[in-house]
C-alpha cells in the first residue's frame, strides 16, 4: 500500500497554475488536502476581521473545488505545527507538499517544521508560486537587496521570464479522509452585529471568481487603467489584490494574461504587480518592517497622541469629505481605492500626525486584501519613513485632490451620503458653503456632517515642522 502525501494548503488557495499541487500530483501518491487555521503564530499580525470572512468564503469554495476533484478538504485549528505533525502520524504520510510564504514567523516555523519532518523520515517539499521572483534572488550590482523601486523593476522585468501556465488537475488521487473540523466552528464570520453585509455585496472569494474577475479587467479595465485608476468614482482599479493574497490567482497566471493588452494599460498595470513584489522583497530584507521604521532616524519623531482624532479618522467623521468616503468605503466594503489609501495615510500621519502603525493597524483589521508586506510598505512610504519612500514634504490636499479626481464628488456622494445634495462646487470643502447652500442640502455642520477636525494649512505647517526635527531642514 502506498503511504499517502499531504498537501498543505496555506496562502495558495487554488487548483491551476499551482507547482506545488502539480509536483504532489505527478508524485502519484494519494493526497490528503490541509489546511491549518494556525494559532500558534503572527503575534499582533494574526488575522484581522475582514481577511477572516475572506478567508471563511475561499476556504469553502475551495473545498468545494476539491469534492468534485474526488478529494476532500481537511481542516485543522491549532499550531501549526504540532498540527501537521498529528496528521503525520495519523496518516502514516511519508510527504508533505507546500507553498513558500514569506512573512518572517512563518519561514522561522516552516524551517522548523522542515527539520522535524525529516528526522521522522518524511520528505518536505517547499515550492515557489506566491510571487514573481523568490525573495533574495533580485539585487542589486553590490549583490544587496534594492531599496528604491525603478531599478528593482527593471532587474525583474530583463530576468522574467514566465513559464507556460500550468493546468487545475481532472481528478485527484484521495487518501481516505482523516477527521477535519467544521469550518463553521472555527467561527470566522462575524455573528451579532453582522458588519459583513458590505462585504458580501462587494465580493465572491474562490479561484473561479478571481478567473473571472481578471477576465473582466482584461476585457474591459486594462486598456483605461493608466487614465482611470487615480478616479475612485470609476471602476479602473483591477480588484484582484485579496485574490492574489490569499493565493486564488497567481501573479504569474495574471501576468501572462496581460501580456496581450495594449502596452499603455498594462504597463501602468504591471508596475503595481511590480510594487507588491517590491515590498515583499523588502519585508524579507526587512523582517522587523511592520513594526520599524525603515529609516533610523524616525525613531525620534515626535508622534502625537490623540484618540479622538484616531477615531474620527476610523470612522470616516474628519470633516474632510474626501478622507471620509475613503474611511466609510473601506469600513462597509474592505477595500479602498489605491490613490484614496494615499490621501487617507496622508491624513492620518501628516495632518494628525499620529504614528503610522495605528494606520498599519487599522487597514490590517479591515482590509479584505490586508498583507503583511504591502501594508507596513504602503504606510512607511506614505509617512515618509520606508524604503523609496514618498518625499516628507508631500503632504496631500484633501480639498485639491478631490476636486482633481472626484470633481464632481459622485464618489463623495456615494458614501458620504449626509452631503449628496451638496453642490458640486462645495462638496469637498462644505464649510465653505454658504449658510443657503447648506440649508438647501440638507447640512448642519457640527450636526449632520463635522467640521474639519484640523486646519489644513495649520496641520501642514506642524507636519513640516515635526519632519525638520528628524531632517535638520526648517520647514518649507
Amino acid at each position: 500500500m502506498i503511504a499517502p502525501a499531504i498537501f498543505w494548503f496555506r496562502r495558495d488557495l487554488r487548483l491551476a497554475d499551482h507547482p506545488a499541487l502539480s509536483a504532489a500530483v505527478a508524485a502519484g501518491a494519494p493526497l490528503i488536502p490541509l489546511f491549518i487555521l494556525d494559532t500558534g503564530e503572527g503575534g499582533d499580525w494574526r488575522l484581522g476581521g475582514a481577511s477572516r470572512w475572506w478567508l471563511h468564503e475561499s476556504l469553502a469554495a475551495l473545498s468545494r473545488d476539491l469534492k468534485r476533484l474526488g478529494a476532500p478538504l481537511t481542516l485543522r485549528r491549532g499550531e501549526a505545527a504540532s498540527e501537521l505533525l498529528r496528521l503525520v502520524e495519523e496518516t502514516g504520510a511519508s510527504a508533505v507538499y507546500w507553498s513558500r510564504v514569506y512573512e518572517p514567523w512563518a519561514m522561522a516555523r516552516d524551517a522548523r517544521i522542515e527539520t522535524a519532518l525529516r528526522e521522522r523520515g518524511v520528505a518536505a517539499h517547499g515550492f515557489a508560486g506566491a510571487l514573481l521572483a523568490e525573495p533574495g534572488s533580485i539585487r542589486n550590482a553590490e549583490g544587496r537587496p534594492f531599496r528604491v523601486f525603478t531599478p528593482f523593476w527593471r532587474a525583474l522585468t530583463e530576468r522574467l521570464q514566465p513559464a507556460p501556465p500550468l493546468p487545475a488537475p481532472k481528478r485527484l488521487r484521495a487518501a481516505p479522509a482523516p477527521a477535519s473540523d467544521r469550518l463553521e466552528d472555527w467561527r470566522l464570520q462575524p455573528k451579532a452585529p453582522d458588519w459583513a453585509t458590505g462585504l458580501r455585496e462587494s465580493w465572491r472569494p474562490g479561484e473561479a471568481a478571481a478567473q473571472r474577475r481578471l477576465d473582466d479587467f482584461l476585457a474591459d479595465g486594462i486598456d483605461a487603467y493608466d487614465r482611470l485608476r487615480d478616479f475612485p468614482a470609476e471602476d479602473g482599479a483591477s480588484r484582484l489584490s485579496p485574490y492574489l493574497h490569499w493565493g486564488e490567482i497567481s501573479p504569474l497566471q495574471i501576468w501572462r494574461a496581460a501580456s496581450a493588452a495594449p502596452e499603455e494599460g498594462r504597463r501602468a498595470f504591471l508596475r503595481e504587480l511590480g510594487w507588491r513584489e517590491f515590498c515583499h522583497h523588502l519585508l524579507a530584507a526587512h523582517p522587523d518592517m511592520p513594526d520599524a521604521p525603515l529609516d533610523p532616524a524616525f525613531a525620534r519623531f515626535p508622534w502625537a497622541s490623540d484618540e479622538r482624532a484616531l477615531a474620527a479618522w476610523k470612522k470616516g467623521e474628519t470633516g474632510y469629505p474626501l478622507v471620509d468616503a475613503a474611511m466609510r468605503q473601506l469600513w462597509r466594503t474592505g477595500f479602498m481605492h489605491n490613490r484614496l489609501r494615499m490621501i487617507a495615510a496622508s491624513f492620518l500621519v501628516k495632518h494628525l500626525l499620529l504614528p503610522w502603525r495605528e494606520g498599519e493597524r487599522w487597514f490590517w483589521d479591515t482590509l479584505v486584501d490586508a498583507d503583511l508586506a504591502n501594508n507596513s510598505g504602503n504606510w512607511q512610504w506614505v509617512a515618509g519613513c520606508g524604503a523609496d519612500a514618498a518625499p516628507y514634504f508631500r503632504i496631500f490636499n484633501p480639498v485639491l485632490q478631490g476636486a482633481k479626481f472626484d470633481a464632481e464628488g459622485a464618489f463623495v456622494r456615494r458614501f458620504v451620503p449626509e452631503l449628496a445634495r451638496l453642490d458640486a462646487k462645495y462638496i469637498h470643502k462644505p464649510w465653505a458653503a454658504p449658510e443657503r447652500a447648506l440649508r438647501e442640502a440638507g447640512v448642519t455642520l457640527g450636526e449632520t456632517y463635522p467640521r474639519p477636525i484640523v486646519d489644513h494649512a495649520a496641520a501642514r505647517q506642524r507636519a513640516l515642522a515635526a519632519f525638520a526635527t528628524i531632517r535638520g531642514r526648517p520647514p518649507l
